[in-house]
C-alpha cells in the first residue's frame, strides 16, 4: 500500500512530452500503441505510420498495449461519458483512443487512466515477483525476515524505477517483473520456467538482452558441469523455442488471417532488410509469405540500428568520449560504430559469462548478472537513460543474499542507485519531476542509511570489523560530492555560451566513471566469491540490526 501511494503520487506531475509538440514523448507513444492495436489489424501494427512512433518494441508489448486498449473499451461500454467531445467531467471519452485525430491529446482523466494502467501493470508483475524472487534468495542465503524486509523495501521504493515508470511514463517494470520471475524460477531449481519468464522479458522489451549472455551461459553450465546433461539441455532447447514459438504465434496467425481476408500490407511499407537479405528469392503471391514478411518486419523494428551509436546524453563510454570532445564518434561510418560497439561490449561481458559458466552456482547468479548488465550499459550500442534500471535491479538485489547488508555491499548498491537516479536528472527535469526526484532519491537513502542523508556507515565499523575501506570511502566520497556540486552549479552557474550543454556533459561523464568503477566491483566480487583465484570468501557474520 505505501509503495502504491508512492508511485501514484509520482504520476501527479509532468510525463515525457507534457505540452511539447510535435511529437510528444513516451506518454504519446503507448498512448498510440493502444489506438492502434486496438483499431487495426494485426498485420499492420508494424508497418502503420512508422513516423508517428511506430511500434518498436516485441510482440507482447502490442499484446499488453491490445490488453489495454480493450480494458478502456469496456470501461467505455459501462461508465458514462457527458459528450463526445472531450470534456474534463468525462469518466470515458471515445476521443481517447480515436486513430488519427486523438494525437497529442493531453486531458487530465486520459492521464488518469494511463497512470492506473502502470499502477495495474506493476501490482500485476514487478510486485508479486519481488516478493517471490526475495523470499527464494532469503531462503538461499539462509536470511532472518527483517533482513529480506529491508531488501524488499530497497527494490519496491526503488527510486529510478518509480521515476521512469510512474514519471517519465513507461512500462519498464512489467518486463522487469519477467526478469525477477525467471531468476525466482533459477534460484528455485525450475530452470525451464525460468526459460519462460526470460523468454517473456524478451518478448516485452528487448532490453533484456542485457541479461541473455549471462542466463546462456549459466543454463549451459548447468548442462555440463559437474557432469554433462544431455536430458537436461534438450528440456531447456525445447522451453525456449516454444516460448519464442508461443510469442510470435498471434501475430503470425494475425497476419495469415488477414491475408485470408484480403487484407493486404500496405503499400508503402518497404521490404523489410532481414527478407531482401534472405539468400533465395521468395515469390510474393506464395502462401507464407505474409507470415515470413511480417516476422521480419518486426524484427528489423525492434532492433534499430538506423538510429546511431546514441540519440540523447547517455553516461556510457560512448557518449562520454564524444560529447566530452576527446573525441568525436560522428565522423565514423555507421558500420564501423556498430561493430567498435559489439566488439567493446563483448570483451566486457566475457569474463562474468566464463565464470558463471565455469562456476554454475545460484549464489553467483546476481553477481554475474550486474557485471554483465553493466557491461552492456557502458559498452553497448543505442543506450537509452531508462536502460540503467537493468544493472540496478540485480545490484539492488545483492542487498538480499548473503553478506547483502555489510557496509561495503551496501555502500556500493546505494551509490549505484543514486548515481543511476542522478544521471537522469536532465531527462526528469525536462518532464518537470524534480520535486519527484529529490523526494524519492533522498527517501531511499535515508531509509537505507546512506549518503547524503547519513555518512555513518563510512565513518563505523561493522560487526566483527567489517567495515568500509578507506579506498572505497575516499572514491564514493568524491563521487558524492561532485553529485551534490553539480545540482548547485546546474541551478545557479549558467553554463559558458559557447558550451550551452556544458552541465549536461559533465553529468554524462561523472556518471559514465561512476557506472564504470560499479562494474569493475560487480566483476572483481565475482571473481572472489566464485573462487577462480582461490578458495571462495566465505560468508561472513551478519551485521547487528541498525539501531
Amino acid at each position: 500500500m505505501v509503495v502504491g501511494l508512492f508511485r501514484w503520487a509520482t504520476g501527479f506531475w509532468g510525463y515525457s512530452g507534457f505540452q511539447k509538440p510535435p511529437m510528444h514523448g513516451d506518454f504519446e507513444a503507448q498512448r498510440h500503441w493502444m489506438e492502434i492495436t486496438t483499431h487495426l489489424p494485426m498485420s499492420q501494427w508494424y508497418f502503420h505510420d512508422l513516423e508517428w512512433w511506430g511500434l518498436d518494441y516485441p510482440p507482447l508489448t502490442a499484446y499488453h498495449s491490445w490488453l489495454l486498449g480493450k480494458m478502456y473499451v469496456l470501461l467505455a461500454m459501462h461508465l458514462p461519458c457527458k459528450s463526445s467531445q472531450v470534456t474534463s467531467g468525462s469518466l470515458i471519452d471515445p476521443t481517447w483512443f480515436a486513430l488519427h485525430s486523438s494525437r497529442g491529446l493531453e486531458t487530465h482523466v486520459l492521464k488518469v487512466y494511463m497512470r492506473a494502467t502502470v499502477i495495474v501493470s506493476d501490482y500485476l508483475t514487478y510486485i508479486p515477483a519481488s516478493i517471490i524472487c526475495l523470499r527464494h534468495l532469503a531462503q538461499l542465503s539462509d536470511a532472518q525476515s527483517w533482513e529480506s524486509s529491508i531488501a524488499l523495501t530497497a527494490l519496491l521504493l526503488q527510486p529510478a524505477t518509480i521515476l521512469i515508470d510512474h514519471g517519465h511514463f513507461q512500462y519498464n517494470t512489467v518486463m522487469l517483473g519477467f526478469v525477477l520471475a525467471s531468476i525466482s524460477s533459477m534460484v528455485a531449481g525450475r530452470l525451464l520456467w525460468g526459460c519462460v519468464f526470460f523468454v517473456a522479458a524478451l518478448g516485452f522489451k528487448q532490453m533484456a538482452l542485457f541479461y541473455a549472455p549471462v542466463v546462456f551461459a549459466y543454463l549451459l553450465g548447468r548442462c555440463v558441469f559437474p557432469r554433462f546433461n544431455l536430458p537436461r539441455l534438450f528440456s531447456i532447447a525445447v522451453a525456449t523455442i516454444a516460448s519464442f514459438a508461443v510469442l510470435f504465434l498471434p501475430l503470425l496467425l494475425g497476419a495469415a488471417y488477414d491475408a485470408h481476408r484480403n487484407i493486404p500490407i500496405p503499400s508503402t511499407a518497404p521490404l523489410p532488410p532481414l527478407l531482401a537479405a534472405l539468400p533465395f528469392s521468395v515469390s510474393s503471391k506464395s502462401s507464407y509469405y505474409p507470415i515470413l514478411f511480417q516476422l521480419t518486419q518486426s524484427i528489423h523494428r525492434i532492433f534499430p540500428f538506423a538510429r546511431g551509436l546514441f540519440e540523447d546524453k547517455v553516461a556510457n563510454i560512448w557518449c562520454a568520449i564524444h560529447s566530452s570532445g576527446i573525441h568525436k564518434l560522428h565522423n565514423y561510418p555507421p558500420t564501423l560504430l556498430q561493430r567498435g560497439a559489439l566488439g567493446l561490449t563483448s570483451l566486457s561481458i566475457l569474463p562474468p559469462c566464463v565464470i558463471i559458466f565455469l562456476k554454475p552456482r545460484k549464489e553467483l547468479l546476481l553477481w554475474a548478472q550486474a557485471a554483465c548488465s553493466w557491461g552492456f550499459y557502458l559498452c553497448s550500442y543505442q543506450v537509452h537513460e531508462k536502460n540503467v534500471l537493468l544493472p540496478l535491479l540485480p545490484m539492488t538485489l545483492l542487498l538480499a543474499g548473503d553478506g547483502g547488508l555489510r557496509a561495503e555491499t551496501r555502500a556500493w548498491v546505494g551509490l549505484a542507485n543514486v548515481l543511476g537516479c542522478w544521471t537522469m536528472f536532465p531527462l526528469l527535469k525536462r518532464d518537470e519531476l524534480r520535486v519527484p526526484y529529490f523526494v524519492l532519491t533522498l527517501l531511499w537513502a535515508y531509509l537505507m542509511g546512506l549518503p547524503p542523508t547519513s555518512l555513518s556507515i563510512y565513518t563505523r565499523s561493522g560487526a566483527g570489523g567489517d567495515g568500509v575501506g578507506w579506498s572505497t570511502t575516499l572514491t564514493h566520497a568524491v563521487l558524492y560530492t561532485a553529485m551534490v556540486a553539480w545540482h548547485f552549479a546546474e541551478a545557479f552557474v549558467p553554463p559558458l555560451w559557447d558550451k550551452p550543454d556544458l552541465w549536461v556533459v559533465a553529468n554524462v561523464c561523472i556518471g559514465a566513471a561512476g557506472f564504470g568503477l560499479c562494474y569493475l566491483w560487480c566483476l572483481w566480487r565475482l571473481a572472489m566469491q566464485s573462487g577462480i583465484f582461490g578458495a571462495p570468501r566465505r560468508g561472513v557474520e551478519k551485521e547487528r540490526k541498525l539501531q
